[in-house]
């Protein structure tokens, strides 16, 4: 995918506008270019038939779209398709399609394997081997088969998306920006382990939803399952939340993977509640899918109920994530793309 062209994919307008100067363009060319990129979708620069030839030729000495296929796909039994694209930098990553009756999810990466290495995420155990540009990121939408039919994008795929946040917060720009997809920040949530200083400026310069990795209320058992923890406690994370509004547009929400035996008691159930009080959110709880070498098990579907039912009862709203994908190797936790060609 690479080349010495910039891609065009992935910049504001008021970079395009910029862009188009430099070339001895007038300024609203940009504005043109976004509208091929963002709207129509071209896949290459001599669609855009409101450019005059001159322009276009000029155009394409310097800039590509940027705009990649998938190079293989992995289809569930469930209807989820797992796809994966090849990134600028000549790596691959993996992105989650998720059907649902009238909704229809995309997980998108942000990163290829990841820097955070908890203990349960396969993704983790790849280590870390770049960040996504904004091109790569947006490619995962701008070439899905099935863009057309996508409702909402979860930024949960593989990485950090705090780790990468220059490269996120430009992405989620043009998704939500009038130039570019136009789509409300009600259809995007980032999530995250919590990163110091990162976090704090998504939240400030971003109204996309925000989910954050729990796993554990109790500090020493969260650092062992996410050593992130370490750097920003889940009690300072929590205490920076109550700072924004969740109660109208905004969405905040906690995943928690649930292990047998180990953060499924009635005593963890209770600290999340302590935790957790005063603050607008929900707790998704998520099935854990076994990943190599790593001793953790899923736990029932009956503590998983009783688990709900306790947090719910006790004023945190909690849903039981449906897993989708899992025979794939599509599920939390599971992308990984050290094994690709």
């Amino acid at each position: 995918m690479s080349n010495n062209k910039q891609s065009l994919l992935g910049m504001k307008l008021d970079e395009l506008k910029t862009a188009v100067s430099e070339l001895g363009m007038p300024a609203f060319t940009g504005s043109q270019i976004a509208h091929w990129l963002y709207v129509q979708h071209v896949r290459n620069i001599e669609e855009m038939t409101n450019l005059s030839k001159t322009n276009r030729a000029r155009l394409a000495e310097h800039y590509r779209i940027g705009c990649a296929d998938p190079i293989d796909a992995q289809h569930s039994n469930d209807g989820t398709v797992k796809y994966l694209f090849p990134t600028e930098n000549g790596k691959y990553v993996e992105t989650v399609y998720i059907p649902d009756n009238d909704r229809a999810t995309l997980c998108v990466s942000c990163q290829v394997g990841c820097k955070m290495n908890c203990l349960f995420c396969q993704t983790g155990k790849q280590g870390f081997e770049g960040n996504l540009t904004t091109s790569d990121i947006l490619n995962q939408i701008y070439a899905l088969p099935e863009r057309e039919k996508l409702t909402n994008i979860v930024f949960m795929g593989q990485g950090e998306p705090m780790d990468n946040l220059e490269n996120v917060l430009r992405a989620t720009t043009i998704l939500t920006a009038n130039y570019g997809y136009a789509w409300s920040p009600k259809r995007i949530t980032v999530s995250s382990v919590g990163v110091r200083g990162k976090l704090k400026r998504f939240l400030d310069e971003s109204h996309c939803h925000v989910a954050i990795s729990l796993h554990s209320p109790i500090a020493e058992q969260r650092a062992m399952l996410m050593p992130a923890q370490k750097a920003m406690p889940i009690s300072e994370i929590v205490d920076l939340l109550r700072g924004y509004d969740f109660a109208h547009q905004r969405r905040l929400s906690f995943e928690y993977i649930v292990f047998g035996g180990v953060n499924d008691s009635p005593t963890h159930a209770q600290a999340l509640v302590r935790l957790l009080k005063g603050v607008d959110c929900r707790i998704n709880l998520i099935r854990f899918h076994p990943i190599p070498n790593v001793d953790l098990h899923g736990t029932s579907d009956e503590k998983m109920a009783s688990f709900r039912d306790y947090l719910t009862a006790h004023g945190v709203f909690t849903t039981i994530r449906a897993s989708r994908g899992q025979d794939i190797f599509a599920a939390c936790g599971l992308l990984s793309t050290a094994k690709s060609r």
